[in-house]
């Protein structure tokens, strides 16, 4: 029975038992990155133009006293937008977690109370069952890990098409096992999928004391998308799920080649368009 540990190497996430720190996972969300995300181009520049042309006049005074600073200040804008939200996530997930373990929580800071409002009535609508929250899903096969917010049982009546429809209180409504993930960024991508796959795929889950046991088959993902405006439930199938673990293990040889192989990609050069004479290499 070994713990599982994590922390950042080089910006990335790990996972290591604490037996074995030398042998060291990449993380689930560091694997999905590799997937190529050309909107975020766009999205970096458009918060340091919006930053610039909301602070114009203040951005000018700075500009005067110090240029460097200034231009730091602008190309920082999306980076402390994603911390301030992560901030804010991290609150909320912690919130989440204690709900869904029965804690009654009374209200919250002005900030996180809308979070708590709509997570509970996500839970008296839904009436999910939790099996288990916040393990660790290990996978020696292609050495990954991860933390998954939660393995639920929901009741479900399935439609014709093979959709489901969440029924908690229908007789004939039958019981799927799902891996569940809370989002409260702004957006929900259909990239997540692949996060869902490696949890749902991994050889097995740890708790954290060090007990593990089996990844048992699972039917499916949930992913609930909740802002202070209110939430949503989306699912990922299981034929989705397992399409989608096909790209998540490219995507972890495509991380191996980035670390590794990519070093070794270009041999010393053959030959170059200029040569020193002996004149310049006696110099």
């Amino acid at each position: 029975m070994a713990k599982v540990e994590n922390d950042e190497t080089g910006g990335s996430r790990v996972y290591f038992r604490a037996t074995n720190p030398d042998e060291r996972y990449p993380s689930v969300t560091t694997i999905v990155d590799m997937l190529p995300k050309k909107f975020l181009q766009r999205w970096y520049a458009n918060q340091a133009a919006e930053l610039a042309l909301d602070s114009i006049d203040y951005l000018q005074r700075m500009v005067d006293r110090d240029r460097e600073g200034a231009r730091k200040w602008v190309a920082g804008a999306a980076w402390r937008y994603t911390r301030d939200r992560a901030g804010i996530g991290s609150k909320a997930h912690d919130l989440f977690e204690r709900m869904i373990r029965g804690q009654q929580l009374r209200r919250q800071h002005p900030d996180l109370e809308p979070y708590r409002r709509n997570f509970r009535d996500f839970l008296d609508t839904v009436k999910p069952e939790l099996v288990r929250a916040e393990d660790v899903a290990w996978c020696d096969l292609y050495q990954y890990a991860g933390s998954f917010d939660a393995w639920l049982r929901l009741r479900v009546l399935v439609q014709a098409d093979g959709t489901w429809m969440i029924a908690p209180d229908d007789p004939d409504a039958i019981t799927v096992d799902v891996i569940a993930d809370w989002k409260t960024s702004k957006s929900v991508w259909p990239s997540v999928a692949l996060q869902m796959a490696a949890y749902a795929y991994a050889d097995k889950i740890i708790d954290p004391d060090g007990n593990e046991e089996p990844m048992p088959v699972i039917d499916g993902a949930v992913v609930l998308h909740i802002t202070p405006e209110g939430w949503t439930l989306y699912p990922v199938y299981a034929p989705q799920l397992a399409e989608a673990f096909n790209h998540f293990v490219y995507l972890r040889h495509t991380l191996e080649w980035e670390r590794s192989g990519s070093r070794k990609a270009l041999g010393a050069a053959l030959a170059s368009s200029r040569e020193l004479t002996g004149t310049e290499r006696r110099g």
